[in-house]
């Protein structure tokens, strides 16, 4: 077991970075193993490649730690958005989700339904961009065969009820974008039919990381439309000349060989994850999110996002006056504040290696920015 201590001085990012939603600068154990099998893989020293063979059920085993899929109803992916769109391409009838959502769910909806003309995308509007039970169950119709939704919105920093959802959409398939909130927050995967999430933001295991997760229900029902080398049935001999039939489950939702050495950065942050345990991770970020909102507070800057634990992550959205949104982001600028900036609000991202340092550069940023305010 690795304590929050252990777990928080394994990573050394700059003071002054709040954009962990953005992408999160990998801990030095990740780094480490990418080093290492870089060395093997620039050596090609005999037999020394089988460390490349072992890294997907590696990769399995720790997702299946963090987010309690079997590991045979788990696929490597380069990416979240690859993830979705194997999942959309496989579906048919009506699929419901917030016309605010991240583009990565409306782009495989609409691409999947343009390419096959077997899905139909229709679009909810949640006031405030909030999507909740209630509003998800007010939008159902009886040819609904499937809900997307974000775990964690990226805009408002909303985390989503998913038991309350599956609650109401009964036995449709869920289906979770869980990139913004895997790995930091602890939330029932199992009651979803579908989880894609990346590795570049929470997980800190950089870009070309990911995973999909299928339910037993989804893993069967689910069409493999894009399904290549390694999501078919090897042949007898290897011979090729026929097309093989797709893999059952999840390993049909593939198109070649992963790289290994991003399976491997993946499996060593999710282990120093599950090491720690992500209750452990997500009671940290809780203690700085709060932090965040108290030093905003004493600045009187409007907070948009939600202060109820139970409906956060690790994001807290400012949200000053249109005239003041060059004066905020100019103090954060010059403090050394790495943030999103976006429609008019500022999305600040913590981790549990937020410290001290950054806190007082956010606090003198803020005081920077209120003493240049006109009243």
């Amino acid at each position: 077991m690795t304590t929050i201590d252990e777990y928080r001085r394994g990573f050394s990012e700059d003071p002054g970075y709040l954009d962990f939603a953005a992408f999160g600068p990998m801990s030095r154990s990740v780094a480490d193993e990418q080093t290492a099998l870089g060395e093997i893989l620039v050596r090609g020293r005999y037999g020394a490649a089988s460390v490349f063979d072992e890294q997907d059920i590696r990769v399995r085993e720790a997702v299946r730690r963090v987010a309690r899929f079997p590991t045979d109803r788990v696929v490597f992916q380069p990416n979240a958005s690859s993830g979705l769109m194997h999942a959309f391409f496989g579906l048919t009838g009506q699929v419901l989700y917030s016309a605010r959502e991240y583009p990565s769910i409306p782009l495989a909806a609409q691409r999947a339904a343009q390419a096959l003309h077997v899905l139909d995308p229709i679009t909810m509007q949640p006031p405030q961009g909030v999507v909740t039970p209630e509003v998800v169950r007010d939008n159902l119709t009886p040819a609904t065969t499937a809900v997307a939704v974000s775990l964690v919105d990226y805009r408002t920093g909303y985390r989503v009820d998913l038991e309350g959802i599956r609650d109401v959409i009964g036995d449709r398939l869920l289906i979770v974008d869980a990139i913004q909130g895997f790995g930091v927050v602890e939330v029932p995967y199992e009651v979803a039919d579908v989880v894609v999430a990346g590795g570049q933001k929470w997980v800190r295991a950089g870009w070309g990381t990911g995973f999909l997760g299928l339910s037993e229900r989804a893993a069967t029902d689910l069409v493999p439309i894009v399904s290549g080398v390694t999501g078919t049935i090897v042949p007898l001999g290897g011979s090729y000349e026929e097309v093989p039939p797709p893999l059952q489950g999840a390993a049909a939702f593939q198109i070649t060989r992963a790289d290994p050495i991003a399976q491997a950065r993946f499996a060593t942050a999710l282990e120093g994850i599950a090491d720690v345990g992500v209750a452990t991770i997500e009671a940290s970020i809780t203690q700085t999110v709060s932090q965040v909102i108290d030093i905003a507070d004493e600045f009187a800057l409007p907070v948009s996002s939600s202060r109820d634990e139970a409906e956060r992550a690790g994001i807290v959205v400012l949200e000053p006056g249109p005239e003041q949104v060059t004066s905020l982001t100019a103090a954060l600028i010059n403090h050394g504040i790495t943030a999103t900036l976006r429609d008019g609000t500022v999305r600040l991202s913590a981790h549990v290696s937020t410290g001290e340092e950054t806190f007082e550069a956010l606090r003198g940023a803020l005081t920077s920015f209120s003493s240049s305010v006109q009243y």
